[in-house]
């Protein structure tokens, strides 16, 4: 079995790990870190875990785990680990913005892999050491990569993506109250959002001819969880081109798939899946991509990236069906 350990235990995306991995065939978790709760049920925190698990949080680690997976707040990563020495045979998973960027990668002796699967497959395989991508980033990346492997992002890029409650995390702020969300939506971060960095970074890795701008338009929706992005750019082709551009690229993807349909975000609610939808207006090819932020966008993408590290089939306990209703 896999060993397991959790730094940053009370959050959002590291109960959505545990969630995971009490029912991964092929791991066990050894430990859950949290300073603010130790010595408090893991279950009194994380109540949906009630009667799964008889687990405490600790403020003690074990540096010999086989896998270490980081859910602090962003920043806070490289904190940790300048702070903590882990084995060298430990793997390390952040679920943080640290080392997403290129420029950020390497952090000691550690070279951190960035982690989306349907973009580095190979390359996580081999890696100890992954930066997992954010939710955004990974609903927006996957609506884009296929285009800028052949070339075709000769345009600017316009994107509109709401995003659930649960991706603001589990600290209280003035727009994640009830009496504020409930029936509203705004949009935050205009243009600037963090994420941008690693979705550029990405399209130029496989486009390095890419020079036109991402206008990124961030929102927050009046739902708990989930991420439904729309993106739009230039596309001279028919749709059945643009469709067949997407089929093979995603071809051997286990978790994203390319649909006829117009979607909606409860197919995927709940699951590891990014479902895509194309539609051709005049010469503007609009994409839709949808995932749940805290699983493919977080936690469930982290555990895929785990089993890609460890050698297993990548979907081992992300067999997951949507709340759809």
């Amino acid at each position: 079995m896999i060993q397991v350990g959790i730094i940053g235990g009370a959050g959002y995306t590291a109960g959505e790990l545990i969630r995971l991995l009490i029912n991964h065939p092929e791991a066990a978790i050894d430990f859950v870190y949290s300073t603010s709760n130790a010595g408090n049920n893991i279950s009194s925190v994380h109540q949906d875990l009630f009667g799964d698990l008889d687990l405490k949080f600790t403020n003690t680690i074990n540096p010999h785990v086989d896998v270490l997976f980081l859910c602090l707040g962003h920043g806070n990563s490289v904190k940790f680990l300048s702070a903590n020495a882990f084995s060298e045979n430990t793997k390390i998973i952040d679920l943080g913005n640290d080392f997403r960027l290129e420029k950020d990668k390497v952090f000691h002796d550690k070279t951190f892999v960035y982690g989306l699967p349907e973009l580095q497959r190979d390359a996580i395989k081999k890696a100890n050491y992954i930066a997992n991508p954010g939710c955004f980033a990974t609903a927006i990346q996957l609506a884009l990569l296929p285009l800028a492997e052949k070339g075709l992002l000769n345009n600017d890029v316009h994107i509109n993506a709401v995003t659930g409650a649960t991706g603001a995390g589990t600290s209280l702020s003035e727009t994640s109250h009830f009496p504020w969300r409930d029936n509203n939506f705004s949009y935050y971060k205009p243009f600037t959002h963090q994420h941008l960095g690693e979705i550029n970074q990405s399209v130029n890795q496989l486009q390095s001819s890419f020079d036109s701008e991402i206008l990124f338009m961030p929102n927050r929706g009046n739902f708990s969880r989930g991420i439904f992005a729309t993106v739009y750019t230039n596309f001279e082709g028919s749709l059945e081109e643009a469709k067949d551009v997407f089929k093979t690229f995603y071809n051997d993807a286990k978790f994203t798939f390319v649909s006829d349909e117009v979607l909606h975000l409860k197919q995927v609610v709940n699951t590891n899946k990014c479902l895509i939808h194309l539609h051709k207006h005049n010469n503007k090819l609009l994409v839709t991509s949808i995932i749940d932020n805290l699983l493919k966008g977080a936690s469930g993408q982290a555990i895929q990236n785990m089993n890609l590290m460890f050698g297993l089939d990548e979907t081992t306990g992300l067999q997951l069906k949507a709340t759809y209703f």
